[in-house]
């Protein structure tokens, strides 16, 4: 699946063609992701307790991951999905512009970042006291 979890994306078919909203939730397994503002369907919640109300919930259902396309953040376009592979690391790249999408990989800047923030901490000790030195001492 190439949506991620709060992605943009912009909805291509059906009834909220046209409309842009983030990813809530992913469902790899049923090829299904849920969007903010999408696929709207309204739930009765019934009380539970002696104070709660009854009332009629609106809540976000799932829509099929083939019926969605990512936008990427920085051309505000849809887009399919590049991916760039180098070494190990595979990440997600706009096709168009060339910006990298997976907000985790963000570079050689983002490597030398957590070089510098994995400094070992050097623990200081304090010296003991001469004291039991000077006791000795006096008992002459």
């Amino acid at each position: 699946m190439n949506v991620k979890l709060n992605d943009n994306v912009l909805v291509i078919t059906g009834k909220y063609a046209g409309k842009q909203g983030k990813v809530i939730a992913t469902s790899p397994k049923n090829a299904t992701v849920t969007v903010e503002g999408v696929n709207i369907h309204k739930k009765a919640k019934k009380a539970r307790k002696a104070n709660e109300v009854s009332k009629i919930v609106e809540i976000e259902g799932p829509i099929d991951v083939s019926n969605v396309m990512v936008v990427c953040s920085s051309c505000d376009k849809a887009i399919r999905i590049k991916y760039n592979v180098e070494g190990k690391a595979k990440h997600r790249v706009c096709p168009k512009c060339g910006a990298v999408l997976d907000k985790a990989y963000a570079g050689k800047a983002a490597k030398s970042a957590k070089k510098e923030e994995t400094k070992k901490r050097v623990r200081k000790r304090a010296k003991k006291e001469e004291t039991e030195t000077s006791s000795g001492d006096k008992a002459e």
